[in-house]
């Protein structure tokens, strides 16, 4: 990993979200937010198993990525990811380390009743491995 790229992971990687764009079958354009880790080998990123998101990129798998923070002009930064999305089952031999750095990022959101609501939203959990091709980043500071 580059320096630059590890920067990048290392200032985003904390964040609770990214907004993951795709292209539908039809080519209409499709964006989600949804939950990551952001580990020195590439990105994972959760969805449905099944859903728009997951059935977006069945059918080619070229996918943008987009971390950002701020609110005002002068706070706003963000880190844009271009890729292709590899689709891994949670049960993949693969997600050992990004599943328990999944885990581990999210748990205080499994406490208490957290985690049986989120298996029973999310019955069939998927991850996106994507590996960084492009990378860009801005800072308006």
């Amino acid at each position: 990993m580059t320096e630059d790229l590890e920067l990048m992971r290392r200032l985003f990687r904390d964040h609770p979200t990214c907004r993951v764009a795709t292209v539908r079958p039809h080519g209409g354009p499709h964006i989600a937010s949804r939950w990551f880790v952001w580990m020195p080998d590439a990105l994972y990123v959760t969805t449905r198993i099944g859903d728009t998101t997951w059935e977006a990129l069945e059918h080619g798998g070229r996918i943008s990525l987009l971390i950002d923070r701020g609110r005002g002009w002068n706070d706003l930064s963000g880190v844009r990811i271009e890729g292709v999305a590899e689709l891994l089952p949670a049960e993949h031999p693969d997600l050992r380390q990004p599943m328990s750095a999944w885990h581990e990022k999210y748990r205080t959101l499994f406490a208490g009743d957290g985690f049986e609501r989120f298996t029973a939203a999310i019955p069939k959990l998927g991850f996106l491995r994507v590996v960084p091709a492009v990378v860009d980043a801005w800072d308006h500071g």
